[in-house]
């Protein structure tokens, strides 16, 4: 726990006040992208019927837009930021590798470049955390104050 307790706090004292609003684009970006999965699931079945995903999974379009509903509003706030981009690395994983890859990068309907940039800004925030400007950082004081 030593190690993972010094790069929280080398992220807390070294985090740029610019990186909430990075933070908070993703966030949006996780919103806007579950929206639009909830408003054409189906879109999201049909590409993950396509992919090399196993079909008897009906239940992983309702889960993929929930996740990228909470998982984004969360990473907004900044509450369980580390948490939140953990639970959703996969998900982008699974699109950067095996939805938009076979298609091609530079295909015409391919979303690559949008989840690759997605997923390596996931990564980051993963191990930048939420920054000064988040309800993590605040519970966090407030529990240092109160202990």
């Amino acid at each position: 726990m030593g190690m993972l307790h010094q790069i929280d706090h080398w992220s807390a004292a070294h985090h740029p006040r610019w990186l909430v609003v990075l933070r908070v684009v993703l966030g949006l970006c996780l919103i806007i992208k579950g929206i639009a999965f909830m408003n054409n699931t189906v879109i999201l079945e049909s590409l993950i019927s396509s992919s090399q995903v196993s079909n008897a999974v009906s239940w992983l379009p309702l889960v993929i837009t929930w996740l990228h509903l909470l998982c984004g509003c969360f990473i907004i706030t900044g509450l369980l930021t580390r948490i939140s981009c953990l639970i959703m690395i996969p998900i982008l994983t699974g699109a950067v590798f095996f939805v938009n890859a076979p298609k091609g990068i530079f295909a015409a309907d391919s979303e690559f470049g949008y989840s690759l940039a997605v997923l390596l800004l996931l990564i980051f925030f993963f191990i930048e955390g939420g920054g000064p400007i988040s309800l993590d950082n605040y519970f966090r004081k407030r529990d240092q104050r109160q202990g």
